[in-house]
C-alpha cells in the first residue's frame, strides 16, 4: 500500500492522526474523531493554529475560554449543506462533547496568533459549481484565502458527482515561487456515497519520480506532499473530501501539468 494513503486506524475514537512527523513535511496536521454521543475530547493546540469541522452530528464546544454552544446539523456529509466549523488559535485549548454521534475534523497548521477564535460557518458558506461537464464538482470554502480567518491553514470541502472527476485539470502547488505557484502540502479526507463504494486519486510529478495511483475507500485519507493530484469518482459512486493545505505562505497558486494544459486552453477559447 502506498505510504500516502493511509487507512483509519479504527472506527470510534480517534481514526486518524497525521502529523507534520509522521507525515514526512512541515506544516499541516490533521485527525479525525468519531464520537458516540456523550462522549468528550480533549486537546491543546499547542503551536498549531486548528479549525475543527463538524463534519457529521452534532457537539457542545468549549475553546479558548469560551462556551460556542452546540455546532453542527449536518447528520450526513452528503447532505451537502454547508458545515459548521469552530477555528481556534496557537497556544489554547478545547474540548468536544458528542450531542450526538458524531464525526469531528481537525484541521491543523503553525499558528502565530493573529486572529481570535472564532465560528466559521454555516452562514457566508454556500455550495458553487467550478468546472463543467464530467469535470463539475461543488465546493464549500470553509477557510480559503479570501476567508481572513486564519494564519497559515487553508481548508475547503468538495463534493464530486458519480462519474465526474474533481482536482483536475491535474495542478501541483509544491515550489515556493510566488506568485507564480506556492508550497502547499495537502491531505484529502475522502468518504464515499454508499459507504462501500471506492474512488481513485493520483499522485504524481512531471518527471513521475512520484507516480502513484490509489484507490480510496469510505474514511481513507491521501497524504500530497508533492505533484498533482487528481481525483475520479466511478459511475454510481460519489465522492466528498475534505482538503487541508498550508506552507510558508496561506495563498493557493498551482502550476498545471503538461499534458493538461492545452485541455484549459482550449476550454477557455
Amino acid at each position: 500500500m502506498s505510504d500516502l494513503l493511509k487507512k483509519p486506524f479504527g472506527t470510534h475514537g480517534k481514526v486518524h492522526q497525521i502529523t507534520p512527523a509522521n507525515a514526512g513535511w512541515r506544516y499541516v496536521g490533521f485527525s479525525v474523531y468519531r464520537l458516540r454521543a456523550g462522549e468528550t475530547v480533549a486537546e491543546s493546540t499547542g503551536d498549531n493554529e486548528v479549525i475543527l469541522v463538524l463534519v457529521e452530528g452534532k457537539a457542545q464546544i468549549e475553546a479558548a475560554g469560551q462556551d460556542w454552544g452546540i455546532l453542527g446539523d449536518r447528520m450526513d456529509v452528503f447532505e451537502k449543506t454547508a458545515p459548521h466549523c469552530l477555528y481556534v488559535p496557537n497556544a489554547q485549548a478545547w474540548q468536544a462533547t458528542a450531542a450526538t454521534d458524531c464525526t469531528i475534523a481537525v484541521c491543523a497548521a503553525p499558528g502565530h496568533g493573529q486572529h481570535p477564535a472564532r465560528r466559521i460557518g454555516p452562514d457566508g458558506i454556500s455550495l458553487t459549481q467550478r468546472g463543467k461537464g464530467p469535470n463539475a464538482r461543488f465546493i464549500n470554502n470553509i477557510a480559503m484565502e479570501n476567508e481572513n480567518y486564519a494564519d497559515s491553514l487553508l481548508v475547503t470541502e468538495v463534493f464530486t458527482p458519480a462519474g465526474n472527476w474533481s482536482s483536475y485539470p491535474s495542478h501541483r502547488h509544491d515550489e515556493d515561487d510566488f506568485p507564480r505557484v506556492t508550497y502547499l502540502e495537502e491531505t484529502y479526507y475522502h468518504r464515499i456515497n454508499p459507504k462501500n463504494g471506492w474512488a481513485v486519486q493520483r499522485v504524481y510529478t512531471d518527471d513521475h519520480g512520484l507516480d502513484e495511483v490509489m484507490v480510496v475507500k469510505d474514511g481513507d485519507v491521501v497524504c500530497v506532499p508533492r505533484g498533482h493530484h487528481p481525483c475520479g469518482a466511478p459511475h454510481g459512486f460519489e465522492l466528498y473530501y475534505l482538503n487541508v493545505m498550508a506552507g510558508p505562505r496561506r495563498a493557493w497558486r498551482f502550476v498545471l501539468a503538461p499534458e493538461v494544459e492545452q485541455i484549459v486552453a482550449q476550454e477557455a477559447e
